[in-house]
């Protein structure tokens, strides 16, 4: 991992990068989705057993560490912290590779790499810089994140979980909701209210937990899909290290802030809404002969044309998050356009089918839609509600004037 931007060119990095991911993985086979064949499996969010986690996790893990360790885990990480210090376009060179080749999901790990890695790198101490980056990009640990509560849902700076300074340490209670992930996390990102008479958004700091410190509890959510990808944490007198702390102690504004455009970007990044599934959809209409509807075919168009709005739009954003800056609030258009799709592909697919959708007829690729249709709404939330997202775009991005507050 000692090559810098200086040291290789772009040819032969990609010519290591093929040679790495030939002697490690098979080549992906032509994807082809015929209807009735395989799993009709259609969902927003995996619904996954314990067991099945635990299996998925530990793919991941591996497969990350036989990266890293051939110097593709963090390809334009700061080299003192375990990166290799190339520009990003060592890292589309990778992935475009990889993406040739059938690997491990690396789904459990997105969150920690996507959102929680960044603010690290941005605002950690330098122990906790060294302590966990390195660990995060190998993958031999997994992070989550601990911002919403059930007394604020999307008004962060509501939060209520406290953190009281004691000594060398500050000791955290209080409960989070909607916890992507924590049953399998070793760290996470929480927000904390440090000081309970400034400001809501002036009395914030965030910290790096464990989350196998005593007094982290983590309980399942069952969503109405039947799954339960999300958690509630609670959290009893647990003790975080006084260089844990990420930024200033009541700065957890711009923490947060750090964390939520990273995030935007993370689920943003397919602001096209899943051209899988708009496929499936397509085979969906063909098999049921919806696609001589005149009606039909022009939803059908509209959603298409949406998509491919949709994707520029977000490549035109990604574009400078590529050029080493920060995400910005573009991409909250982004993270709107992903669940507007949805929701369009969504309805789309419960016109087409009909009563079928919420009764199983044991038909193939029919009653499956149901999970999707129920997992919708989730997303219509995750990562700030569509109702925020419009506000920053107003306010961010057109230059509207905010809503008046109903204290005025």
């Amino acid at each position: 991992m000692a090559d810098t931007a200086a040291q290789i060119s772009e040819e032969d990095f990609r010519a290591e990068a093929l040679a790495f991911l030939e002697a490690n993985a098979e080549p992906r086979p032509p994807e082809k989705l015929v209807f009735g064949e395989g799993s009709d499996e259609v969902s927003v969010l995996a619904e996954r057993t314990p067991e099945q986690d635990a299996r998925e996790v530990a793919e991941a893990k591996r497969w990350a560490a036989k990266v890293f360790d051939a110097g593709f885990g963090w390809i334009t990480g700061p080299v003192e912290y375990g990166g290799r210090g190339l520009s990003g376009s060592y890292q589309r060179i990778y992935s475009s590779e990889e993406a040739k080749f059938a690997t491990p999901t690396q789904a459990p790990r997105m969150i920690g790499l996507g959102m929680i890695a960044p603010t690290i790198l941005a605002h950690g101490t330098e122990p906790v810089k060294h302590a966990y980056l390195k660990p995060l990009w190998r993958g031999d640990i997994i992070a989550c994140q601990l911002f919403s509560e059930p007394s604020n849902g999307s008004d962060l700076a509501g939060v209520q979980t406290r953190a009281m300074r004691d000594g060398d340490e500050w000791i955290i209670n209080g409960q989070k909701v909607w916890t992507s992930g924590a049953q399998y996390s070793d760290i996470g990102e929480i927000i904390c209210r440090t000081d309970p008479d400034a400001p809501k958004h002036k009395g914030l700091s965030g910290f790096v937990v464990d989350m196998k410190a005593p007094g982290v509890e983590v309980r399942p959510l069952r969503q109405m899909t039947g799954g339960a990808s999300f958690n509630e944490v609670f959290f009893t007198d647990v003790r975080v290290p006084a260089d844990h702390l990420l930024g200033d102690v009541n700065g957890g504004w711009t923490v947060a802030l750090t964390t939520l455009m990273n995030e935007r970007a993370a689920i943003g990044g397919g602001g096209a809404g899943g051209g899988g599934t708009t496929a499936r959809l397509l085979d969906l209409m063909r098999h049921l002969g919806a696609t001589s509807d005149p009606l039909i075919r022009q939803e059908y168009a509209d959603l298409w044309i949406n998509m491919q709005v949709a994707r520029w739009n977000t490549e035109r954003a990604l574009s400078k998050v590529r050029a080493g800056q920060l995400p910005g609030p573009e991409l909250s258009t982004a993270k709107l356009s992903l669940t507007q799709n949805m929701r369009r592909t969504a309805e789309l697919a419960a016109k087409v089918l009909g009563p079928r959708i919420i009764a199983d007829s044991g038909e193939w690729g029919t009653y499956a839609w149901s999970r999707y249709l129920l997992g919708v709404p989730g997303m219509r939330i995750a990562g700030g509600t569509d109702e925020i997202m419009r506000n920053i775009v107003a306010e961010r991005v057109l230059g509207l004037p905010k809503e008046p507050s109903p204290k005025q």
